[in-house]
């Protein structure tokens, strides 16, 4: 999938259909002169409704569909007949799609099952037919309800990506290139930082066909929280994520300090992050000889609050030890 092509984040206006009005007929047939109310009921106007989907990845055939309406309910007509109910609207969407009033910013609801329905906007109820208020003192009602109106508001629908290792680190600390040896995806690697502008998502084969898929987003820089470069964008898909997976490059100044700091950014985006299982990935490390290996390790293991490990995509060290360690932690 293109980065163009990866869409999280869509603002649509949405409008249920008008309820249809009740009919005020009265009955008139060959020889019954007085036949009396027979004005049908008014069908209920269309739903607007949100199904999950999930052959559905992003949010990108959306993008262009900015309003959405449903059909209205058919007018009641004579013999008691009701009107037709309007045709409702249906919006694929992911799975993981959170819905907010775009207004107030609440949260609606979200989709989490494939072929799960919930109802955005209610049709209008329609119009009750004249036959409803015939009584011994009105034996000849000439009016009928109208239709209820329809409901209409603006919507925003955020996607967050389902995945079980979510890749947290600085730019051109080694993610993508880390996605691209652990798994068949093929994120866009380069030499400047902000290579990745987009999440990218693969599934890693672990033993005996077992799998599990991880989640590679933009880099995080220090204020991301804020606003501050790319990552502030996507951090609420690390939301979804089981395990985060520190990756940091063996050539940093000072790898205890980022690992704070990405923490920090996590925490400040949202507390509830540093409740999930964390694992640091020293990346590059065939940068390292045994010597200084050793002297890193014995300077992390006193700094360091979490498990750690060496690994090199490029040279492929460190990786099967990776995925045990991660199947260990996702399966505990």
């Amino acid at each position: 999938m293109t980065e163009g092509n990866f869409v999280d984040y869509v603002k649509i206006y949405v409008a249920s259909g008008n309820g249809g009005k009740g009919s005020a007929h009265l009955h008139r047939e060959k020889y019954i002169a007085k036949g009396g109310p027979d004005g049908g009921d008014g069908g209920r106007g269309g739903h607007v409704i949100l199904r999950g989907n999930s052959n559905l990845w992003t949010l990108y055939h959306l993008k262009f569909k900015k309003h959405i309406r449903a059909g209205h309910g058919g007018h009641g007509s004579s013999s008691r007949s009701t009107g037709a109910d309007g045709e409702d609207a249906y919006i694929d969407v992911p799975l993981g799609t959170v819905v907010r009033d775009t207004e107030t910013n609440q949260v609606i609801f979200e989709i989490t099952e494939d072929k799960e329905e919930k109802i955005i906007v209610q049709g209008g109820k329609g119009g009750l037919g004249n036959w409803h208020f015939k009584s011994a003192t009105n034996q000849t009602p000439r009016y009928a309800q109208p239709g209820l109106p329809l409901e209409e508001k603006y919507i925003t629908l955020e996607l967050k990506v389902l995945a079980d290792v979510g890749l947290v680190g600085f730019p051109n600390a080694g993610k993508s290139t880390l996605l691209s040896v652990i798994t068949s995806a093929k994120p866009k690697i380069a030499d400047y930082e902000f290579t990745t502008l987009k999440p990218n998502l693969g599934i890693v084969e672990y033993r005996d066909f077992q799998t599990f898929v991880m989640a590679d987003i933009p880099g995080i820089i220090e204020g991301a929280a804020e606003g501050k470069g790319l990552g502030h964008y996507f951090l609420r898909h690390i939301e979804r994520n089981s395990v985060l997976l520190f990756l940091i490059p063996a050539d940093a100044d000072d790898i205890k300090k980022q690992y704070d700091i990405l923490l920090d950014e996590l925490r400040r985006y949202n507390p509830e992050m540093l409740d999930k299982e964390r694992l640091i990935a020293i990346s590059k490390s065939d940068m390292l000889d045994e010597e200084l290996k050793g002297e890193l390790k014995a300077e992390l293991d006193n700094a360091l609050p979490i498990p750690y490990l060496f690994i090199s995509s490029v040279a492929h060290q460190g990786i099967q030890s990776l995925k045990d360690t991660l199947w260990k932690i996702l399966n505990d």
